[in-house]
C-alpha cells in the first residue's frame, strides 16, 4: 500500500480550494527571529506547489512546549516573517488556531494566499489527539496535507485526528513532498537498499537505539557503532572502560548482540579519551584497550575514523543516525566530523547516504556538509521510530492506494 501525496490529487482539488498543511516548524528563535530556517525551507516545494496551483494555503505547526498554555514566548510570528521572506509573499498570520479569527482569515484567503496560525500547541487538547481540536482544525479547509515528518511519530490531533475527521468526511488526506521524501529515501534504505548497505549507529545509550539495531542487523551488510553506547559493548568484551558512560544493565544484552551479528558489528578501536567533559580538557588517543581508570571514552579515535571510512568508501547505501562521540564539544568533535567527511566523499562518488536523529543532522551543518549528502532527514524521534520499524500514527491516517 502506497501513500497517497498532494501529487496523486488533481489540480482541481486545489483550486480555489482551502488546504490546512501540518507543517514542522519547531525551529529555534533568538531575539524574536529565526535562529535556523532548515525546516521552514524543507517545507517550501509543498507551499509553492499548492499555490501554484491556486490552494488557499493554511499552515498548522507546534513550536516548543507551551503544554496547553497561550506563551507569547512559544509564538509563530517570527516564522510568519520568515516564512514570507522565503516565499517572496506575504504569509499571513493570526494569534488564532480554531476559534473565530482564525475562521474569519481562512474565509478571507484568495487563491495561492499563505496564512500560518498560532502554534496549535497552545491548545490543551492538541498532544492528547482529542476530536474536538481537530473538527476545529478540519473545518477550516478541504484538504488536509501532512507535511511534518519531525511530527509523524506523534498521535496528536493536528497529526492524526484530524486526518480521520476529514477522511471520514469524504476530504482527502494526503502527504505532502516532504513527507513523500522522507518515506521514500528511509523505506528505501529499509526495504531495497543498493548494496553494500552500511549503517552507522551513535549516541550515548544501547537502551534507546535497540529498537534500530534489532530491526538493522538482518538488513544491513555492516553495522558500524560509535559514540558512548560503544563503551557498553566494550565492557561486554571484557575492556575497562575507566569512568565512561556504561549502561550495566544493558552489557548482557551487548554481549548477545555481538554474538549474533559476527563480523556485520564493527567497534571502535582507538578513542578520545579525558579526565573531563568540558571544552578544553586535555586529551589523549589511546586504544581501546588502554584506558585508564581514570579516563572517560568521548570520542572515536583516528584509527576508527579510517576504518569506517573504508566501510564507507565501499558502500552504495549509507544510513547514520547518531554522533561519534559528545560532538557539541571542539575536542570530541572530530570523529563525528570524520564521519561525515566520509560520508559527503561517498555521495560524490555515487552512493546514497542518509543522515537521521537531531545530533547527527546537527553535526553535519555544524560541518558545513549538509548539502552533500543524499538526504537529510527532518525528523529526529520520527525518523528513529521508523528504522525501529514502527507505524508513525500520522503516517498511517493518510488515504493510500494499492498500487506500488
Amino acid at each position: 500500500m502506497r501513500t497517497l501525496t498532494i501529487r496523486d490529487l488533481p489540480d482541481s482539488a486545489y483550486r480555489g480550494r482551502r488546504v490546512l498543511v501540518r507543517v514542522d516548524y519547531n525551529v529555534p528563535l533568538e531575539d524574536g527571529r529565526v535562529a535556523d530556517d532548515t525546516r521552514i525551507q524543507a517545507t517550501l516545494p509543498t507551499l509553492r506547489y499548492l499555490t501554484e496551483r491556486g490552494a488557499r494555503v493554511i499552515l498548522v505547526s507546534h513550536l516548543g512546549r507551551p503544554k496547553g498554555r497561550w506563551d507569547e514566548a512559544y509564538s509563530l510570528r517570527p516564522v510568519a516573517a520568515r516564512l514570507s521572506e522565503l516565499l517572496g509573499a506575504e504569509a499571513r498570520f493570526v494569534p488564532d488556531v480554531v476559534g473565530a479569527e482564525a475562521r474569519a482569515a481562512a474565509e478571507a484567503l484568495r487563491d495561492g494566499d499563505v496564512l500560518l496560525l498560532e502554534n496549535v500547541r497552545f491548545l490543551p487538547g492538541e498532544e492528547t489527539n482529542e476530536r474536538e481540536v481537530a473538527e476545529g482544525l478540519a473545518a477550516l479547509a478541504d484538504v488536509y496535507v501532512n507535511d511534518a515528518f519531525g511530527a509523524a511519530h506523534r498521535a496528536h490531533a493536528s497529526t492524526a485526528a484530524v486526518a480521520e475527521v476529514m477522511r471520514q468526511e469524504g476530504r482527502p488526506a494526503v502527504a505532502g513532498l516532504l513527507m513523500e521524501r522522507e518515506l521514500t529515501m528511509l523505506g528505501k534504505a529499509l526495504e531495497s537498499p543498493e548494496r553494500p548497505f552500511v549503517a552507522i549507529i551513535g549516541g550515548a545509550k544501547i537502551s534507546g537505539k535497540i529498537d534500530v539495531i534489532e530491526n538493522l542487523l538482518p538488513r544491513v551488510d555492516s553495522l558500524l557503532v560509535g559514540g558512548a553506547m560503544a563503551n557498553t559493548f566494550f565492557r561486554a568484551l571484557g575492556l575497562q572502560t575507566g569512568r565512561s558512560l556504561v549502561e550495566e544493565d544493558r552489557v548482557e544484552l551487548a554481549r548477545q548482540l555481538l554474538e549474533r551479528a559476527g563480523e556485520k558489528l564493527v567497534l571502535p578501536v582507538d578513542c578520545v579519551v579525558s579526565g573531563e567533559a568540558k571544552p578544553g580538557a586535555r586529551t589523549w588517543l589511546l586504544d581501546r584497550d588502554s584506558v585508564p581508570p581514570e579516563g572517560m571514552i568521548l570520542d572515536i579515535g583516528p584509527k576508527t575514523v579510517a576504518t569506517f571510512r573504508e566501510y564507507v568508501d565501499r558502500a552504495r547505501t549509507v544510513l547514520w543516525n547518531g554522533p561519534m562521540g559528545m560532538a557539541e564539544i571542539e575536542e570530541f568533535s572530530h570523529g563525528t566530523v570524520g564521519v561525515a567527511r566520509a560520508l559527503a566523499d561517498a555521495t560524490a562518488r555515487g552512493a546514497t547516504t542518509i543522515v537521521g536523529g537531531g545530533d547527527s543532522v546537527a553535526a553535519v551543518q555544524e560541518a558545513g556538509l549538509a548539502d552533500r549528502m543524499t538526504h537529510v532527514s527532518t525528523g529526529g524521534g520520527a525518523s528513529l521510530e521508523f528504522l525501529e520499524g514502527r507505524t508513525l500514527p500520522g503516517v498511517a491516517v493518510l488515504d493510500r492506494s494499492d498500487d506500488a
